[in-house]
């Protein structure tokens, strides 16, 4: 295989709808840049870089199944990079993926049911906020009574605070979200896939949009986010002898170089790390002789690089 970069983006699609007293958020509440009107917009969650193997067609290879070798299972992957050598394919293949638990969503309270009769008699919108606002003064205040030791009725144990504590935030957060409005997020996840044939420096990985999320690097609709890949020359890369290709004979397989990837916005690194990086490193070759012996030879490849992962040695009967 060669080595392409792979961004995985992850965004919020965020719909915000504004609370019922909004326009009055500020003044009772002091809760600044509160907007009165619905709104969708994006925000960038996260970004993670990896390296992943894809088919390389410049370097193809031929088995050749001879009599006295033993060299009879190979597997591949779906792609047609070579996995393992000589390894049952029960024991090779990935285990099975645990299905994970499905999420329970919490159900959000109600802040109606926590209205008083005072509350929604009041005679205008006015009014009416100005006594929830209150009334949210008046739970804080028994938050902070029972934190404090100070409360009338203080409960007999931990379990029970907590309870009591869980009840009063929740009557909190449904009262104050009436100011400040609610925000409903969607995940989504974007992948951009890079393929380095050398060095580059403030390349542009992909454009991010407050009103589109992520869009493609030539779409000026977004902000650029920029990528910067540099050799650090860990592979040494052998003097040409005048031997040819052909003229090797063995398992050919990868020695990746690494590369320090760095993402940044313009001002700020977003990631930096080392990546293996195929097009950095050299081809080398298993000698045939392995496979000539009274032993089976097990062989393990990364199918992300091609390079050589672990050579285990199996006793012949």
């Amino acid at each position: 295989p060669k080595t392409q970069i792979e961004l995985e983006i992850k965004a919020n699609k965020v719909n915000y709808t504004p609370g019922e007293f909004s326009k009055y958020a500020d003044r009772y509440l002091r809760l600044t840049n509160v907007s009165a009107d619905p709104e969708e917009y994006w925000e960038l969650a996260s970004v993670k870089v990896k390296s992943v193997g894809v088919p390389n067609s410049e370097t193809t290879y031929f088995v050749k199944l001879k009599d006295k070798t033993v060299a009879p299972l190979m597997e591949l992957t779906e792609d047609g990079i070579v996995k393992t050598i000589n390894v049952p394919y029960s024991n090779s293949s990935v285990s099975k993926k645990v299905a994970p638990a499905p999420a329970v969503l919490q159900k959000k309270a109600n802040p109606r049911e926590f209205l008083t009769e005072e509350i929604l008699m009041a005679s205008s919108t006015a009014k009416m906020a100005e006594l929830v606002a209150k009334e949210i003064y008046n739970i804080r205040e028994s938050k902070n009574a029972l934190l404090r030791g100070q409360a009338d009725n203080m409960p007999s144990d931990g379990a029970q605070l907590k309870i009591m504590l869980d009840n009063l935030n929740a009557q909190e957060e449904a009262m104050t979200q009436m100011f400040s409005g609610t925000c409903n997020k969607e995940e989504r996840t974007f992948t951009v896939r890079l393929t380095p044939d050398k060095e580059f420096n403030n390349e542009v990985a992909f454009r991010f949009s407050k009103k589109l999320g992520v869009v493609a690097n030539n779409d000026l609709a977004g902000t650029p986010f920029y990528i910067s890949l540099k050799d650090l020359k860990s592979v040494k890369i052998p003097q040409e002898d005048g031997k040819k290709k052909k003229d090797l004979d063995g398992i050919a397989y990868n020695v990746p170089g690494q590369a320090m990837v760095t993402l940044t916005d313009g001002k700020k690194k977003l990631y930096e790390g080392e990546l293996p990086i195929t097009q950095f490193g050299v081809i080398e070759y298993l000698a045939p002789v392995l496979f000539n012996k009274n032993s089976t030879i097990k062989v393990y490849f990364d199918p992300n690089t091609g390079g050589l992962l672990k050579v285990d040695r199996e006793e012949g009967k």
